[in-house]
């Protein structure tokens, strides 16, 4: 039974019908896939987003990436605030997730490391910061500058 343009709509079939809407609009995201992701998203795409300067809230750290090579290896420096080169800098993808891991040696750091993944969602790298010299390993974040 066809309703009027205008007439109103039962209250269960209402509801069906904004079910139906839903699901056509689920599965229309779906099908498109990457045209309806959000920009941050689709930066994971390649180590080129992480490029760039990232800021600790917490002490005003900073790591800069110059450039990634395509098998990883950073061009990156640490600088606290004085500049101070990575021991080892290196990216990888592990799935979609990319992840970084730096060593410093330089400057009393001892062999200090920050283990990071970047995250698309809130474009940032996050982890873990174990500082060598009291053996304690602390949560970070480096926010994009």
């Amino acid at each position: 039974m066809k309703t009027p343009e205008n007439a109103p709509i039962p209250v269960g079939e209402h509801e069906a019908r904004r079910s139906v809407l839903r699901r056509r609009s689920f599965l229309l995201a779906l099908a498109a896939g990457s045209a309806f992701a959000p920009a941050a998203a689709q930066r994971l795409a390649t180590f080129e987003t992480i490029k760039g300067t990232w800021v600790r809230p917490d002490g005003g750290y900073i790591i800069f990436i110059r450039n990634v090579a395509p098998d990883g290896a950073l061009d990156a420096m640490y600088f606290n605030p004085n500049e101070l080169p990575f021991a080892k800098a290196q990216a990888s993808r592990e799935g979609a997730a990319v992840r970084l891991a730096f060593e410093l040696r330089a400057g009393g750091y001892n062999g200090s490391t920050y283990e990071l993944s970047y995250d698309p969602a809130t474009d940032r790298l996050t982890g873990t910061y174990y500082q060598a010299v009291v053996k304690q390993t602390f949560p970070v974040f480096f926010a994009r500058r």
